[in-house]
């Protein structure tokens, strides 16, 4: 087996360009990601992890144009970890500009853990299943991520000091909202940057960084610090002074006090770390039409957060939009991730003094941005026309995930989730006994049972197949059968790229009595990316129930037999 997964010489021009691009959308990113985990003189250690996690795991990973690095759930999982030590009485609580602190060493220990535990997952082929979740779990969970996110930066944004979960943030504004108006005002400029920037020029220069580099000298020179001290007025909270000596070689804490806590945080890391790394997979495999290697991509991303432990970094898991960059900007190989990781090196050793300058409301204004496109919103605001079990295992998977604990929402998620599919499983199969006397007989059909989609393609009566042979290969008939649920929704998934090799694709589902909510998103999105591409697509649905749920999706192109949508085809041509 190759060392780098997918590495060829073919594409360095497009690899150093991706790479350079994905390092500056990743900067300000990864210095918001580090402060809203550790707190105030935490930025720089987002930074650390940005540079560590990025190229080994591209170096060891399995998806060749993914940008690794901290993430929202991986922050906010962080942030809980420093709450969770802090509650069994840690003393000095958060690093500082003078320091580490007592905290930070017990914090990479579980940063380590949870590198060995993904390095496990990988080794024991666990890939495929991590991603076997309900949508409407990854939804929830998801938008739960970008609310948490958004209530820890109230503080920041207003300049008051806040730490540990939600419920302990929103106490401490509660009991002492004294805002600073200095970071208020950074904040502001900061949104209106990030929210109101014009297209084109975000395209050039990205609006994070845009921010970072206009805001940042408009504070020194605004809320000059020395002034403000002078004329008793609180000053800005900024970054503070970066430690010496850079990336640095640390070994971790493993006292064995709070080792049954390092261990379950570890273990939280490593299944967020995962499911976060997968999904972005998935998107890459979508863009570049290759697929990845999940289990070798869960090795490396356990070697990325092993070796991010060891040198004091945030942990971090496959990141979709510095993923999505790196390929338009020309990225395709695992060169790309790891000259993003060069590129943040470079700056960390040669920009220490100027990022201390950095305002931290700055910072929390960049992650509202990032905490608003966490949530889903577009599920979010149509789930409970969709349907009512799906929303309500949604909303309660969100809620769960703010006010209670991550893991166990997803967990509960998954487990309600599973008994509605399987109640549904049971009674689409039930149905279809009674309505086919065949069944009946005993002569059991695997169509009707076969809960996984069914690609293989029966021969077509003469009249379609006449159809089909005057499209002159330019039709694509992809044909489903069986109850769909949200299991087989990664293979649809999977196929997507099937449409842009084809002038009109026929999605043939008439065999399929069910279609689940995870399931219907994947065709919908299947549709989509078929017009996205100039290309006609077709869904072929004779089962009311299925209709009637593609019909509260607005999938476009229903058809209702083979034939209409056979004769459609013929005419676009």
């Amino acid at each position: 087996m190759a060392l780098i997964h997918g590495f060829h010489l073919r594409n360095v021009r497009g690899d150093l360009l991706g790479g350079l691009t994905a390092a500056v959308v990743a900067l300000p990113l990864a210095l918001a990601f580090g402060n809203a985990a550790l707190g105030d003189g935490g930025a720089i250690y987002g930074l650390y992890g940005a540079v560590i996690v990025g190229f080994f795991a591209a170096l060891f990973g399995g998806t060749p144009s993914q940008v690794s690095g901290p993430t929202g759930p991986m922050s906010v999982t962080v942030a809980g970890v420093v709450a969770a030590l802090a509650a069994v009485g840690i003393s000095t609580a958060l690093p500082t500009v003078d320091g580490p602190g007592e905290l930070l060493p017990l914090v990479m220990a579980a940063v380590v853990v949870g590198g060995l535990f993904q390095i496990l997952f990988g080794v024991l082929r666990l890939g495929r299943y991590i991603t076997l979740v309900p949508y409407s779990v990854v939804s929830g969970f998801m938008s739960g991520i970008g609310v948490i996110i958004l209530i820890l930066q109230i503080g920041p944004l207003f300049g008051i000091s806040t730490k540990g979960g939600v419920i302990a943030c929103l106490t401490q504004l509660s009991a002492n909202f004294q805002p600073n108006w200095g970071a208020v005002a950074v904040a502001v400029m900061t949104l209106a940057i990030v929210f109101l920037a014009p297209r084109r020029l975000t395209e050039v220069v990205p609006s994070p960084l845009l921010a970072l580099l206009i805001v940042t000298p408009l504070s020194v020179v605004l809320f000059n610090d020395a002034n403000l001290s002078a004329r008793g007025i609180d000053e800005l909270p900024r970054i503070g002074t970066i430690p010496e000596g850079g990336l640095g070689f640390s070994l971790p804490s493993w006292d064995p006090a709070f080792l049954p806590l390092i261990i379950k945080s570890g273990l939280v890391l490593a299944v967020l770390g995962a499911i976060d790394s997968l999904l972005t997979s998935l998107v890459a495999d979508n863009i570049t039409q290759t697929r990845h290697n999940s289990d070798r991509e869960l090795i490396g991303q356990g070697i990325g957060n092993s070796l991010a432990g060891l040198f004091n970094g945030l942990p971090g898991a496959g990141a979709t939009m510095r993923t999505v960059i790196n390929v338009k900007s020309g990225g395709s190989t695992p060169l790309s991730g790891m000259v993003h990781s060069i590129v943040l090196l470079i700056v960390l050793y040669g920009a220490g003094q100027f990022a201390a300058l950095i305002p931290t409301a700055l910072l929390a204004g960049i992650l509202v941005k990032v905490g608003l496109d966490i949530i889903d919103w577009s599920f979010l605001l149509r789930a409970h026309r969709l349907s009512i079990k799906t929303a309500v295992v949604m909303y309660g998977v969100l809620l769960m995930t703010v006010f209670w604990d991550l893991i166990s929402a997803v967990l509960v998620g998954v487990f309600v989730a599973n008994l509605l599919t399987i109640d549904s499983l049971t009674q689409a199969q039930l149905e279809g006994m009674d309505a086919d006397n065949r069944l009946m007989d005993g002569d059991f059909d695997n169509k009707s049972t076969d809960a996984s989609a069914n690609t293989e393609e029966p021969s077509l009566p003469p009249s379609e197949q006449a159809l089909l042979d005057r499209c002159g290969g330019q039709v694509m008939l992809f044909r489903l059968r069986g109850p769909l649920s949200f299991g087989a929704a990664s293979g649809i998934t999977e196929r997507m790229a099937l449409v842009r090799n084809y002038k009109v694709l026929i999605l043939d589902i008439t065999e399929v009595p069910r279609l689940g909510i995870t399931a219907t998103l994947a065709i919908e999105q299947m549709v989509q990316e078929a017009k996205n591409h100039s290309r006609k697509a077709y869904v072929v649905a004779a089962n009311d129930r299925v209709r009637n749920r593609l019909e509260k999706f607005d999938v476009q192109g229903l058809m209702t037999n083979r034939t209409q949508a056979l004769e459609a085809a013929l005419a676009d041509l």
